[in-house]
């Protein structure tokens, strides 16, 4: 459990993600006893979920987001290799593959430790998350759908 200023702080943060939204126009729905916020966008071509979590013990804020995919045990290797490989040509974010289910979420998140967080950080790492979704996506649907080869994911 997070101290006071730990979490004062945090929610502090989680105010300004609010007003971002708000400055935005965006739809959202509040969880603040989690501090946690969700939404739904639409990007070139599939609907998003997203989740805007504010960690107040680790001070982190985390946008994640599970892309509607899922690989069987023929793609699950390839969806795994393409995680990896995705995520090395990205400056910001990761692609996490879970095996539990054979699904894929993107996170990427920024600390604010002893750090002021601006409306341009915040908006930023919104557009970076959404951005980065739409431009990977069709790759992943490709590869779950046995689509595509190793062979061809290097070629991306």
């Amino acid at each position: 459990m997070p101290d006071k200023k730990l979490l004062e702080r945090a929610k502090n943060i989680y105010k300004k993600i609010r007003l971002t939204l708000d400055n935005l126009g965006w739809s959202y729905q509040e969880h603040e006893d989690n501090l946690v916020i969700t939404l739904g966008v639409t990007g070139e071509d599939i609907p998003m979920g997203l989740v805007l979590a504010v960690d107040a013990e680790r001070q982190l804020i985390r946008f994640l987001s599970r892309l509607n995919v899922e690989f069987n045990a023929d793609t699950a290797p390839y969806g795994n290799i393409a995680c990896c490989y995705f995520t090395y040509k990205l400056a910001d974010g990761s692609f996490d593959y879970d095996c539990s289910n054979n699904t894929v979420t993107f996170r990427i998140t920024a600390s604010f430790l002893d750090s002021l967080i601006s409306e341009e950080l915040i908006n930023y790492l919104i557009s970076t998350a959404c951005k980065t979704i739409d431009d990977f996506n069709h790759h992943f649907e490709a590869i779950a759908n046995g689509e595509m080869t190793v062979s061809d994911i290097f070629k991306i």
